[in-house]
């Protein structure tokens, strides 16, 4: 959790408020890959994609 406070005050310092959505939306798919990988949502994550 450290790593997304430190991102998100280097964000804020630097004023580089255009990097949040790419950061939020490498986030959520990297939560995809790791969750849906071996759950048993994977079947409806795979026909996402």
């Amino acid at each position: 959790m450290s790593v997304l406070r430190d991102l998100s005050k280097f964000l804020m310092q630097r004023k580089k408020y255009w990097l949040m959505p790419i950061v939020l939306v490498l986030l959520l798919l990297g939560f995809l890959i790791v969750f849906g990988g071996g759950s048993a949502l994977s079947p409806f994550i795979y026909s996402l994609f």
